[in-house]
C-alpha cells in the first residue's frame, strides 16, 4: 500500500602520534606490557585487573549487552575505590570485553521498578554520584570506547578524564534518552556542556542522534580516534580489542606521568558568539527562545522531554552545574513516570520483541531471492535486501519498468554514499548482488520469492503459477499484497504451504514495518524464513492472521473512513488535518487519504465493506463519495488532485474546490457541535477499537504486535505507545463511556467491541503488564 507516512582505532604509530587524530594502519602488533599483579576476581558485571602499573576496568554483563543498572553502578563503584587505593596504580582505563558495546545504556526495567517520581529522582542522583567519583579520581581515567556507547554509557565515558574511540561501524556515541521521553540522568547534561558547545550539546540531546567515531573527535566529544584492524588479523582473540588496550593503556600511563597532554578543544567563531551572547539575560532568552521554538514546530508541544533538557540546560547556563545536576534529577524523576515516556518505552520494548524470530530458525536460510515487479514496491524490496548479504534478482516484463527499478536502487544508493553511510566502493559491492531481468530463467536457485505486481486477484494467481515452474520445491513464493486474501491466492499454488503474504509499507526503504500475513496452510518454516528475511532487511517484523485487510489496511480504513464523516459534517479539510496532526499523528488523517490514493481507497473499502459489514463501519455513503471522486479523477497527489491541489515546486496546497462541491452535495448536518474532545475520541478512539477489535477475532498476536503495526506503520502517535497502550493509560472503561456516548450519536461504527467492554468491567485489567 502507497502509505507514505512520515513515521522517528587501532592502526597506529603507537606512540609517536598518540595525539593524532587518525592513526595509519598496522598488520600486527606485539605486546611489550608487562602484568605487575595476576588478574584480581571481579564481580558479576565487570572485572578489573593491573597492567604495568594501570588498572583495568572491564565491563562485561553476562548474556546481553553492557548496561548500566544498580548492580552494575555499585560493580563499578567498588572497583574504582579498590583501584584508587591501589599505590602500586598510577592511571586507569575502562574499556569492554565486548567487540561491538562498550556500555549501551542504562537498564529500562531499573527505571520501570521505580514507579514513582521520588525513586525516579533518587535513581538519577545514584548514578551522578557515582559517576562523579570517576570524575573527580585523583588517577587519570581513560574510556576505550568500542561498539556502542549510548545514554548512560557515554555519560560514564564522559565521567573519564581522556576518551579513546576506534574508527569502525558499529562505535556509535550519543545520548537517546529524548527517544524514550527523558533526558540525560547521570550527569550528562552537565557534562556535555563542559564538552561540547553548547549548540552540539543540545543537538545531540534534543535528536538523540548518535555519531561515529571520527564526528565525535571533530566537535571534541573524544579525544583520540584509532582504526580497527578489522577481522582475521589476530585470530582468536579480536586484534582490535587487544590493540585498543595497548593504546588505552600507554595513554593512562602518558597522562600519569605527564607526557601526555590533553589537547584543548579548538573553539569556533559561532561558539564564542553564543559564548559571548549567554552572558546577557537578553542574549541568553533570545538563543534558548530560538531552540524553543524549533523544537515546537516539530513536535508540536507533544513531547515534555525536549523542552525539560532546553529548561535544565538554560537554568544550568545562568545558575551553574550544581544547580544543573539538581534540576537535572528532579527532570528525570518527572519525565520518567510521564505518559509519554511510558509510551515511548514501550515501544522500545516491542521494537526490541519484534526483531527477533519468535518462530525459530528457519531450516534453509534465503541466501537467494528474487523479486517480481520493478515497479516502486518491488524495486524498494530489492533495495533493502542487496546491501544485507542476500543476492537478488528484479524480474519485470518491460525494459523500461526494469530501467526505473534499477535507477530507483542506484538513487538509493547514490544517495547512502553522499550522506557517508558507506563508501562508494561499498555501493559499487552491493550493487553487484542485484541481476535484473525479463526472463525466469535465473530463479531456479531462488530459496524465496516476493512477488509485487499488480493488485489483482487473477494477476496474482497467474505469476503464481509462473513462478513455480521455475523455482525448486523448497521455494517459498511470498505475495506483497495490502488486501487480498492469502488463502485465496494460494488457491493457484502446488505448494500452499509455502505461500505467505509479505506487506511492506511505500517507500519501502524508509518505512520500518513489514506485516506477515499468514493462513492455516502456511507453514511454520515458511513464517520463520519470511521472518528472518524481514529482520535481516532492517524491517520491525508483526505477523498476522489472514483476514480481509488484514490488521493495518483494515484500521487505516477505519481511520479515513471517520475522517470523511467528519468532512460531511462541515468540517473544513485543513482544519481537520490540523487536529489530527496535533493528536501526533505524523500527518493528517485527511492528507493520508490523498497518499493512500483516494482510488484505492475506493477500491480497498468496497471490498472491505462486502467483507466485514458492520464489524469495520464503512458507510456506504463514504463508498459514493469515493466513487464520485475516482470518476472526476480526484485521485490525491498521484493525480495531482484529490481532497487538495497538487502543484509542483509548492508546498502551500488549496483545498480543491471541486472536491468541496462534492461534500456539499453528499453532506449531513452535524448531530452534535465538532468539539476538539469529540474529534479526538473519534479519531483515537475509533482506530483503538477497531485495532483491539482484531486482536479480540485472532488477527494479532498480541497487544505489543498490534502497537508496534499501528505506530510504525499507520502514524499512530508514537508517544501514546500504541493503540492498546493508549487504551491502558486513557482508560479502558473511560474509553468504553465515551465510545457509547458517540455511538447513541453517530452510529454503531463507533460502538466499542466486547473485548473492550470486558476490559472496561475491570479496571485494573491492562493489555500491557507494565
Amino acid at each position: 500500500m502507497a502509505t507514505q507516512i512520515l513515521t522517528c582505532g587501532l592502526k597506529s604509530l603507537f606512540l609517536q602520534n598518540i595525539k593524532s587524530r587518525t592513526i595509519p594502519i598496522v598488520s600486527s602488533f606485539k605486546s611489550n606490557l608487562k602484568y605487575s599483579t595476576a588478574a584480581v576476581p571481579g564481580t558479576s558485571h565487570l572485572s578489573y585487573y593491573v597492567k604495568d602499573g594501570v588498572g583495568v576496568i572491564v565491563y562485561d554483563s553476562p548474556g546481553r549487552a553492557n548496561v548500566l543498572n544498580e548492580n552494575s553502578m555499585t560493580d563499578l563503584k567498588a572497583a574504582l575505590e579498590a583501584l584508587l587505593k591501589d599505590s602500586q596504580v598510577s592511571s586507569i582505563v575502562l574499556r569492554s570485553a565486548k567487540k561491538d558495546c562498550f556500555i549501551a545504556g542504562a537498564d529500562i526495567s531499573m527505571l520501570k521498578a521505580c514507579g514513582t517520581k521520588e525513586k525516579t529522582e533518587q535513581l538519577s542522583k545514584g548514578g551522578q554520584q557515582t559517576l562523579k567519583l570517576l570524575e573527580n579520581s585523583n588517577k587519570p581515567v581513560v574510556s576505550a570506547i568500542m561498539g556502542s556507547c549510548l545514554g548512560g554509557g557515554l555519560e560514564t565515558a564522559l565521567a573519564t578524564h581522556y576518551r579513546i574511540a576506534v574508527m569502525n561501524k558499529s562505535t556509535q556515541l550519543g545520548v537517546p534518552e529524548v527517544k524514550l521521553g527523558l533526558l540525560p540522568g547521570a550527569g550528562g547534561t552537565q557534562r556535555l556542556l563542559k564538552t561540547i558547545s553548547i549548540d552540539q550539546a543540545l543537538d545531540l540531546m534534543l535528536t538523540g542522534k548518535s555519531l561515529n567515531a571520527e564526528k565525535a573527535k571533530r566537535i571534541g566529544l573524544v579525544d583520540h580516534v584509532v582504526q580497527s584492524l578489522g577481522p582475521g588479523l589476530h585470530a582468536p582473540d579480536d586484534g582490535t580489542l587487544l590493540y585498543l588496550e595497548e593504546v588505552a593503556i600507554q595513554c593512562a600511563k602518558d597522562l600519569a606521568s605527564g607526557k601526555l597532554k590533553k589537547t584543548p578543544r579548538k573553539i569556533a567563531l559561532q561558539e564564542k558568539l553564543i559564548s559571548a551572547m549567554l552572558k546577557f539575560e537578553f542574549g541568553r532568552n533570545f538563543f534558548f527562545d530560538k531552540v524553543k521554538q524549533k523544537v515546537l514546530k516539530s513536535t508540536k508541544g507533544l513531547y515534555p522531554a525536549p523542552l525539560k533538557i532546553i529548561e535544565v540546560v538554560k537554568k544550568s547556563v545562568e545558575k551553574g552545574e550544581e544547580v544543573g545536576y539538581e534540576l537535572e534529577a528532579k527532570a528525570f524523576g518527572e519525565l520518567g513516570v510521564s505518559m509519554e515516556s511510558k509510551g515511548l518505552i514501550g515501544l522500545f520494548d516491542g521494537m526490541t520483541a519484534c526483531k527477533k524470530n519468535r518462530f525459530g530458525k528457519p531450516q534453509r536460510p534465503v541466501k537467494h531471492l528474487a523479486v517480481l515487479g520493478a515497479g516502486l514496491m518491488g524495486a524498494g524490496i530489492a533495495q533493502v535486501t542487496i546491501d544485507k548479504n542476500i543476492d537478488v534478482i528484479m524480474k519485470d516484463v518491460s525494459i523500461n519498468s526494469l530501467s526505473k527499478g534499477q535507477q530507483q536502487i542506484e538513487k538509493g544508493l547514490k544517495d547512502a554514499v553522499k550522506k557517508r553511510k558507506i563508501t562508494q566502493f561499498e555501493s559499487d559491492k552491493i550493487y553487484s548482488r542485484l541481476n535484473s531481468t525479463l526472463t525466469y530463467d535465473d530463479f531456479k536457485n531462488s530459496d524465496m520469492v516476493i512477488e509485487a505486481v499488480f493488485e489483482d486477484i487473477g494477476v496474482k494467481h497467474k505469476v503464481i503459477r509462473e513462478i513455480e515452474q521455475h523455482v525448486p520445491d523448497y521455494c517459498i513464493v511470498a505475495t506483497n499484497t495490502s488486501a487480498l486474501s492469502i488463502a485465496k491466492i494460494a488457491e493457484a499454488s502446488k505448494r500452499p504451504e509455502k505461500i505467505i503474504g509479505m506487506h511492506y509499507f511505500s517507500p519501502v526503504d524508509k518505512m520500518m514495518l513489514l506485516e506477515l500475513v499468514t493462513y492455516d496452510k502456511t507453514s511454520n518454516d515458511t513464517i520463520a524464513s519470511a521472518v528472518d528475511v524481514g529482520l535481516k532487511q532492517g524491517k520491525i517484523v508483526i505477523t498476522v492472521k489472514d483476514s480481509p485487510g488484514f490488521y493495518t489496511t483494515r484500521c487505516l480504513m477505519a481511520l479515513g473512513s471517520e475522517a470523511f464523516e467528519i468532512l460531511l459534517e462541515g468540517m473544513n479539510p485543513r482544519e481537520l488535518d490540523q487536529a489530527t496532526v496535533k493528536m501526533g499523528f505524523p500527518v493528517g488523517s485527511v492528507t493520508l487519504m490523498d497518499e493512500v490514493g483516494i482510488d484505492v481507497a475506493a477500491h480497498i473499502s468496497a471490498y472491505l465493506a462486502d467483507a466485514l459489514g458492520d464489524r469495520l463501519g464503512l458507510n456506504k455513503q463514504d463508498a459514493i463519495l469515493f466513487n464520485e471522486m475516482v470518476n472526476k479523477g480526484f485521485l490525491g497527489r498521484k493525480s495531482k488532485r484529490g481532497v487538495y491541489v497538487y502543484e509542483d515546486g509548492s508546498k502551500n496546497r488549496e483545498v480543491n474546490e471541486g472536491f468541496l462541491k462534492l461534500v456539499k452535495k453528499f453532506s449531513k448536518p452535524a448531530k452534535i457541535p465538532l468539539t476538539p474532545e469529540d474529534i479526538r475520541l473519534r479519531t483515537l478512539g475509533r482506530f483503538a477499537n477497531q485495532c483491539i477489535l482484531c486482536l479480540q477475532e485472532g488477527i494479532l498476536a498480541n497487544p505489543l504486535e498490534g502497537d508496534m503495526g499501528a505506530v510504525f506503520g499507520l502514524g499512530f502517535p508514537p508517544f501514546l505507545g500504541g493503540p492498546f497502550r493508549f487504551a491502558d493509560v486513557y482508560g479502558a472503561d473511560k474509553l468504553v463511556s465515551g465510545l457509547q456516548r458517540l455511538a447513541d450519536i453517530h452510529g454503531e461504527r463507533l460502538r466499542p467491541c466486547q473485548l473492550l467492554l470486558d476490559y472496561a468491567k475491570e479496571p485494573s485489567k491492562k493489555f500491557h503488564a507494565s
